[in-house]
């Protein structure tokens, strides 16, 4: 019967993608657009990468523009990547441009797959692996399982490096930190928080601050601005892709040693 066959072929392909990732060079935490792009980067490269994000639909905060309108600003010094995903664009004044937040975001997920990447939605990371003080992969649960309050124990990913690309909270960092006892390379040791918006400041300290910060985990995305305590800076997206491409070609010149 059909009805069977369509269900045996979507678990059965699914628990082969499963098994095939079980084991990573680099796994992504979080499916916004820095994290999509470093995925990118890296599958191009070759290497084994997966990206988990809790939402049904992967891309932060960049579906959405600017407060529902569906526009975002890119400038001049992201535009290389811009053009490696083919995305259409639009010059708005000295140094900017504009894209449709829509299009720009399914081309970021659609080029990542293409150039080998998994993308697996509806998971949160709720821990990390860690071995001989260092960040070592991943531990996933549904993320229908942590909002309801289940006592369903999570699978375990191993990944020669873990991205946190959580977004404001750095949420990965802040795990490592507290469960560990370990000092994160900031100023404080810990994550220090984001602070209020400067367009300017935040674009450049976000990339700035795209690093490792403990043996094993990256940061990338707003999440290296929580990280580092450095100004968010809005519907302007620039900082988000150079920061993907960063962490990518920082972890490509790790892992090529």
């Amino acid at each position: 019967m059909i009805e069977t066959r369509v269900s045996r072929g979507i678990v059965s392909t699914y628990m082969d993608k499963l098994q095939q990732n079980l084991e990573l060079d680099v796994a992504i935490v979080g499916g916004g657009p820095s994290g999509i792009v470093a995925a990118y980067y890296l599958a191009k490269a070759g290497l084994k990468v997966a990206q988990f994000d809790r939402k049904l639909a992967p891309g932060g905060g960049m579906w959405g523009g600017a407060m529902m309108f569906n526009q975002i600003v890119i400038q001049e010094e992201a535009m290389d990547i811009v053009r490696d995903f083919h995305i259409n664009y639009q010059p708005l004044d000295e140094g900017l441009y504009t894209m449709d937040s829509v299009e720009s975001t399914s081309a970021l997920l659609y080029h990542a797959v293409h150039a080998g990447a998994t993308i697996f939605n509806c998971y949160s990371v709720e821990d990390v692996i860690f071995k001989d003080n260092k960040v070592s992969g991943v531990v996933v649960n549904w993320t229908p399982v942590l909002r309801e309050g289940l006592h369903v124990d999570p699978l375990n990913i191993l990944a020669r490096v873990v991205v946190d690309g959580t977004g404001h909270d750095s949420e990965i960092a802040a795990t490592v930190a507290r469960k560990n006892g370990i000092r994160l390379a900031t100023e404080t040791g810990g994550v220090i928080g984001e602070r209020s918006l400067d367009v300017i400041a935040g674009e450049d300290e976000v990339v700035k601050g795209t690093k490792e910060i403990y043996p094993g985990l990256y940061v990338c995305g707003m999440a290296a601005s929580a990280v580092s305590g450095t100004p968010r800076m809005g519907p302007i997206f620039g900082g988000m892709l150079m920061s993907g491409k960063k962490v990518a070609n920082e972890i490509i010149a790790r892992l090529a040693r």
